[in-house]
């Protein structure tokens, strides 16, 4: 049977309610960045969580009130801003991306550092200059951030959606340009593209309901503030 360590032993207003909460993390890369910020804050998640073999996507932890989803992280939005989920993990090229107004963004986690970019093959950096773009076609999972982005400067972008593998549209004709998120740029450096204009800086962020925060302010308030403590203590 998985087990649970014991409860932060302060007095949690989740310890003074029948109402459950769900977390909504993402899986992936920034996983591993954020439970360290929740273990700093007092959630620890049940064995289960840690095992590789498991399939296992709801997770107890060691508060009875408190459960934890692993999903992934374009969902973890839908799931807070739906109120499936009443906190998150999320980043915020994410919620920049659907723009839910269901969604609070209170804390920014400081982890999952990263820029939302333009690249382009490098053969054509030489005599190309994004200043004189008047119409880009633009491969990217970003297509409302993109047209946003490209509309203020007066540009119109023609974006062909596309969920990974960004980086072979140049290759395969598909388009010229993409916008993606760019951590190291090693990725766009093995597939000979050059990044060319910053878009945003992303981080993650602690995502709440706002319907759930007004229903349980004592409870999810008293949790935004030791999430943002731990955050803090990074």
């Amino acid at each position: 049977m998985s087990s649970v360590r014991e409860r932060d032993d302060r007095s949690t207003p989740s310890s003074q309610t029948s109402e459950s909460l769900v977390l909504a993390l993402p899986k992936g890369r920034i996983l591993s960045e954020v439970m360290p910020l929740l273990r700093r804050a007092g959630i620890e998640p049940e064995d289960a969580f840690s095992d590789p073999e498991s399939r296992a996507l709801s997770f107890a932890t060691n508060h009875p009130n408190i459960r934890i989803i692993r999903v992934r992280s374009f969902d973890v939005a839908t799931f807070v801003a739906f109120g499936a989920a009443q906190l998150g993990i999320v980043g915020n090229d994410v919620l920049l991306e659907f723009d839910y107004p269901e969604v609070y963004a209170p804390v920014d986690l400081g982890v999952g550092r990263c820029r939302l970019a333009v690249a382009e093959p490098a053969e054509m950096v030489a005599s190309d200059d994004p200043a004189r773009w008047s119409h880009v076609r633009i491969a990217t999972k970003y297509p409302e951030i993109t047209r946003r982005h490209f509309a203020a400067r007066g540009v119109q972008a023609e974006c062909i959606k596309l969920s990974g593998a960004m980086e072979l549209a140049p290759q395969l004709g598909l388009c010229r340009r993409i916008v993606d998120l760019v951590s190291s740029g090693a990725t766009l450096r093995a597939n000979a593209l050059v990044e060319v204009e910053h878009i945003a800086d992303i981080t993650s962020r602690l995502a709440v309901n706002r319907a759930a925060l007004k229903t349980f302010p004592d409870e999810i308030g008293w949790w935004i503030e030791r999430i943002r403590e731990a955050a803090d203590a990074a």
